[in-house]
């Protein structure tokens, strides 16, 4: 078999370039001692980013070391194979002797890797967790496990080469998980390396003083500075309770309110339709922020796609996010929705009626928000195509049931998804109209 890497610098150097897209969420690398530094190491260089580490230590079965039956990370974190721990009949006593031991050595390291500066803060950024490669997977679960503990916004798991049904059972432990190769007979992670010679204690020291030298002067962003909300356009993570959603914020000059988008069923924040109309409202100089309403393993579950419930608390979660933000933070709110979308975007303007200023619905399900349509303080605008029949009529049901200001505009020619010639841009049209008249800046 031909080795895809030359080393782990190479295999380092070939991640950074897959992981270039997330040089805009400003991320912290770690890699893990001893072999996973020198790929983190040239991760970070790529993306500009500052490196540290996160210790952890396998705990192998007494009989058989090579065998791991779990991890131990820094702050208490232990993570246990239960499968392995009793195929190999191994006792809790037994799995304390060993744990004891391993803690030594993970104490030593942290001495002896961390002598001239301390840890980076992991709290509220995307954090990308480097090995060098995954067997078992036992490490790299407990070094996600650590820098959740430690407040990280959004955790990518990316390594060169991973066992295939390993990565399988990630899917809840890492946000995102990258891996140059993924063979389903990974046997052993130096057989995909031409040199994997052990990595020393000194050259993992060497590579983090190297790092620290970037960030002192200025080469990378300081570990201890946030990256701040300005104009323009930023990949941002939304945290809704245990949930951390992807999307996209963009802020024109000037600015003088902000919309967010509630998708429909089976989209996305990457909708050509809601983009589409983004970019109006943006010309106009209204800000917009497009975002997932359910993470990846959410969306499977089609259930989660019309819970209206749900999908509003993300919204709230939204706006809540946005009003930490200084520069949006006085910006008047609107919410645009789409099918099941607008559903979600009425019942959470129900629920905000002291912060949102303004709905748009385009061809949406408002009737999935029941009895919630009275409680809508915000000035309503329902957008439907004259063709989309059902959908018409029970927008023109819900308009009866809306206690705000509202009115329904009938696009003439447009079908559910306004496909045909000029109606999506019509649709536009109307609903930037809607909000820059709903969304104007309180005059002090």
């Amino acid at each position: 078999m031909k080795q895809p890497f030359d080393d782990r610098r190479q295999a380092g150097r070939l991640l950074g370039e897959q992981l270039q897209r997330l040089r805009v969420e400003h991320p912290v690398v770690v890699g893990l001692p001893r072999g996973g530094v020198p790929v983190a190491y040239e991760v970070a260089r790529a993306l500009g980013a500052p490196l540290d580490v996160i210790i952890v230590r396998k705990l192998g079965v007494p009989t058989q070391p090579e065998l791991a039956m779990g991890a131990i990370g820094e702050d208490g974190v232990r993570v246990t194979n239960h499968d392995v721990v009793r195929m190999a009949r191994v006792t809790e006593a037994e799995i304390a002797a060993v744990e004891a031991r391993e803690r030594i050595e993970l104490e030593r390291r942290v001495a002896l890797y961390r002598p001239r500066h301390g840890r980076v803060a992991l709290s509220g950024r995307t954090v990308v967790v480097v090995d060098d490669g995954i067997a078992t997977g036992a490490t790299a679960r407990a070094a996600l496990a650590v820098a959740r503990a430690h407040g990280a916004a959004r955790v990518v798991l990316a390594v060169p080469v991973a066992a295939d049904q390993t990565l399988w059972s990630f899917e809840e432990a890492a946000d995102e998980i990258v891996a140059l190769v993924r063979p389903t007979d990974l046997v052993a992670v130096g057989r995909w390396y031409r040199d994997f010679d052990q990595t020393s204690d000194e050259e993992v020291a060497a590579l983090l003083e190297a790092a620290n030298a970037m960030v002192t002067s200025g080469a990378i962003a300081d570990p201890g500075e946030r990256p701040t909300i300005d104009t323009g356009e930023h990949v941002v993570t939304i945290p809704a309770g245990a949930a951390r959603l992807p999307g996209l914020l963009t802020v024109p000059a000037g600015a003088t309110g902000v919309v967010v988008f509630a998708h429909g069923s089976g989209s996305s924040r990457l909708s050509p339709r809601n983009r589409l109309v983004a970019d109006t409202l943006q010309r106009h100089g209204l800000a917009t922020l497009l975002f997932d309403l359910l993470t990846d393993r959410e969306a499977r579950d089609r259930a989660n796609v019309f819970d209206i419930p749900l999908l509003a608390e993300r919204l709230v979660a939204a706006t809540a996010w946005l009003r930490t933000q200084p520069l949006l933070a006085s910006l008047p709110v609107g919410f645009f929705g789409a099918s099941t979308g607008a559903a979600a975007a009425l019942w959470a303007a129900s629920a905000l009626p002291d912060d949102v200023a303004a709905v748009v619905s385009r061809g949406g399900r408002p009737d999935l928000a029941g009895e919630r349509l009275a409680a809508v303080r915000a000035p309503t605008l329902l957008i439907v195509g004259s063709l989309d029949h059902e959908v018409l009529a029970l927008n023109q049901q819900a308009a009866r049931q809306l206690g705000c200001a509202h009115r329904l505009e009938v696009v003439a020619g447009a079908t559910h998804l306004f496909e045909e010639p000029g109606t999506l841009e019509m649709a536009s049209t109307l609903a930037s109209d809607w909000f820059l008249d709903c969304l104007r800046p309180a005059v002090a």
